[in-house]
């Protein structure tokens, strides 16, 4: 088993989080942007919505989609990350991939309606968790622009959707009750959604992996989960080690407390905000 490096002391406690902070509307051009800090790891999350669903999408389609790019900015890292001028390589389109099924995993498509909308997420500063920051930072900026959607009648429920006819004819569109709204917001996004990072250094199991933690890890795994206590997805990878299932179950258990506490950042985050 790989061993902490000497001169190494972890900076906090096993199962302590890094601190958390949100700031919205960093950007004002997107429909709504998050930027996200985890420690030293800062993620920007901007929401966009498209003029039209994705080209292989039915005709009078009724569901809608969440699409995710990720990319880390050149001076994220200690040393210059070349910009992926050429498409994105193979690490960043599984982030990419893995992002966007997260993000849908937490949204009911055919509640949000005909609506394409994108999350990019751009990391400024990585120190380890970039891809579970993302996906957290994400879910953020996801339900501040459902929020404003649904403000602006954007994103109605389907028997108050106007048809293609009624809006050529037009037909004024229905108005919601702010708690309609809220009821609306709740079946489009019924629950949170966090990620964190988890791993095994000579037989301890840590909490939200930065990197030095993450290098010097015999294991390492990613947590994905929605609020109402299901997992989205899970990334365990031995590093030239491997794992037990009692111990399996000491990371998923460590990971959810953690997922908790991101949970009630995003609470607080998005309290009373339109």
């Amino acid at each position: 088993m790989a061993k902490i490096k000497s001169g190494f002391t972890p900076k906090r406690e096993k199962n302590e989080m890094r601190h958390v902070e949100v700031e919205l509307d960093f950007t004002p051009n997107a429909l709504a942007s998050v930027l996200y800090r985890q420690g030293d790891t800062v993620i920007l999350a901007c929401v966009t919505k498209e003029a039209r669903l994705p080209g292989w999408f039915p005709r009078n389609a009724t569901k809608g989609w969440v699409h995710a790019e990720y990319s880390l900015l050149p001076a994220s890292t200690d040393s210059r990350f070349r910009r992926e001028r050429r498409g994105a390589k193979g690490r960043t389109q599984e982030i990419e991939r893995l992002i966007a099924r997260s993000l849908r995993a937490a949204v009911d498509l055919e509640e949000l309606g005909p609506i394409a909308l994108n999350v990019d997420c751009d990391v400024l500063n990585a120190d380890g968790g970039t891809r579970c920051a993302a996906i957290t930072a994400g879910n953020i900026a996801l339900r501040l622009a459902v929020r404003r959607l649904i403000a602006n009648g954007t994103c109605m429920p389907a028997d108050l959707r106007l048809t293609e006819d009624q809006k050529k004819e037009g037909v004024a569109p229905a108005t919601m009750t702010n708690e309609e709204k809220k009821s609306h917001e709740a079946r489009v996004l019924p629950h949170e959604l966090a990620a964190v990072s988890v791993g095994l250094i000579d037989g301890e199991v840590y909490l939200d992996l930065d990197y030095d933690l993450d290098s010097n890890a015999d294991v390492d795994m990613n947590v994905i989960k929605t609020s109402d206590g299901r997992y989205v997805e899970i990334q365990g990878t031995g590093e030239e080690s491997t794992f037990s299932g009692e111990e399996l179950i000491k990371l998923l258990s460590v990971a959810d407390g953690g997922i908790d506490t991101i949970f009630e950042a995003q609470k607080i985050a998005l309290e009373g905000i339109q």
